[in-house]
């Protein structure tokens, strides 16, 4: 049966449940009241048409609309209320910022709430007194059914919870797993022909080549992974190929997954939960990565609460967590979301999924980063900069890597920890170090 011939029978079907089929981007407003709590997904979850339409009637009618705030994660599109254009008729509210909120966040434009990401959902709930959801999604099918697409997140959570509008778009894959919203279950419903943002992989680097040596080397088969985005990701992925029945249960699927997957090196065999399905709660890479995911029954996006939560991660054997982080101090403190004490992200799932590997039987949990930064100054440090928030706390710590080595710091003295950490820092960097700590009387 075509997608035409689909698509026609799941408007009459959303037609039959009493919802407009379809409604365009502005129809979005006469859901909204004076102070209205909005939901939205993160990244390409983000519906622009809808997001473009709330702005434009904040905009056009401000005796209308005078205390709207906007609630999500990692926002990939820049936008004029982002920077205060609004005022106080639309603020944003992130809980984790990327490279277009960071700027406005330092001007104090928007708000930021630090949270895990397992909890965010939680946090949105109880900040809200009946929210609308606004997302974007994939055309309905002929069940009826839309699918959240590349962004389960915590949007999925408010399935049946919330009012919900949605914007349907060709380029967003239809994916399984606990995302489908049926028609009754939305107050609308538009289309729009916007793409999504693509992210290249970044190329591997020296550097990360090594580091990705190191922890593919650890990864026993069998184990079920955790990892992100980004070159020292990247170099990991592609340094298991010799590996066998891997699983993934990850927040982000990246193009990595791809390959493994279609190579057989992931096949989820050996998983606890979710055995032979690869999960993660979103998606974002390129094309490649969204074509894959279409009605691909192999890969199932779950909310956050589930994918995030440690007590579910600690119930795989031999489960690998792998995350950055930008600078760690001789005590094991990791931290990954800030820079000089200024605020660069948010905490994101680091500790979420650093706590549910320290629990799983054989689990390991790695944190890599390179021994310095752009400038040539150590990122193994004696002691975080004033400001700087601890991500992955020191008792929760397992193996550190850069491109010198291993750091094992769990169930470790603090000589040792400072000893293991300075062994794997740049050597232009060691000597120095080693004065710093036995100036502290750590050696």
């Amino acid at each position: 049966m075509s997608t035409t011939g689909l698509y026609s029978r799941a408007m009459l079907r959303h037609h039959a449940s009493g919802v407009d089929a379809p409604n365009t981007p502005a129809d979005v407003l006469s859901h909204l009241g004076p102070s209205t709590e909005l939901i939205v997904p993160l990244a390409n979850g983000e519906p622009t048409a809808v997001l473009d339409a709330i702005e434009a009637g904040v905009a056009a009618e401000p005796d209308r609309f005078e205390h709207l705030r906007v609630h999500q994660m990692h926002a990939i599109h820049d936008r004029p209320y982002l920077a205060g254009a609004l005022g106080d008729r639309l603020r944003h509210v992130s809980y984790f910022l990327s490279h277009i909120t960071r700027p406005h966040f330092r001007t104090g434009e928007l708000d930021l709430v630090p949270a895990h990401f397992s909890e965010v959902y939680g946090l949105m709930a109880d900040r809200t007194d009946d929210p609308l959801v606004v997302a974007a999604a994939s055309p309905p099918d002929e069940h009826g059914y839309f699918s959240l697409g590349v962004s389960s997140d915590y949007t999925s959570s408010f399935i049946g919870r919330a009012r919900m509008f949605l914007e349907v778009t060709d380029a967003m894959p239809r994916t399984f797993g606990r995302n489908q919203v049926h028609a009754s279950q939305v107050v609308g419903w538009c289309r729009s022909d916007r793409p999504l943002v693509e992210v290249t992989p970044v190329e591997p680097g020296e550097a990360d080549l090594a580091i990705a040596a190191l922890v593919a080397e650890r990864i026993p088969d069998g184990a079920t992974l955790q990892t992100g985005i980004g070159a020292i990701p990247n170099a990991i992925m592609s340094a298991l190929g010799n590996h066998r029945d891997l699983g993934i249960h990850t927040e982000l699927l990246s193009d990595g997954v791809v390959d493994l997957i279609q190579s057989g090196v992931v096949n989820g065999v050996k998983k606890r939960l979710n055995r032979t399905k690869t999960v993660g709660t979103f998606a974002l890479g390129t094309n490649r990565l969204y074509e894959f995911l279409h009605e691909n029954t192999a890969v199932e996006l779950h909310a956050v609460r589930y994918v995030n939560d440690p007590r579910i991660i600690a119930n795989e054997s031999d489960f690998v967590s792998i995350n950055a982080t930008l600078s760690v101090d001789f005590l094991g403190q990791c931290a990954s979301e800030t820079i000089q004490g200024r605020y660069y992200s948010s905490s994101g799932g680091q500790n979420d999924f650093a706590r549910g590997a320290m629990y799983s039987d054989g689990g390991q949990g790695f944190v890599v980063l390179h021994a310095t930064t752009s400038r040539g100054d150590s990122r193994i440090v004696p002691t975080l900069d004033p400001g700087d928030v601890v991500t992955t706390p020191k008792n929760t710590v397992d193996k550190v890597v850069t491109e010198f080595g291993v750091a094992e710091l769990r169930g470790r003295s603090i000589t040792e920890r400072t000893r293991a950490l300075i062994g794997i820092a740049d050597p232009a960097h060691r000597e120095a170090l080693t004065a710093e700590a036995r100036r502290r009387s750590y050696l």
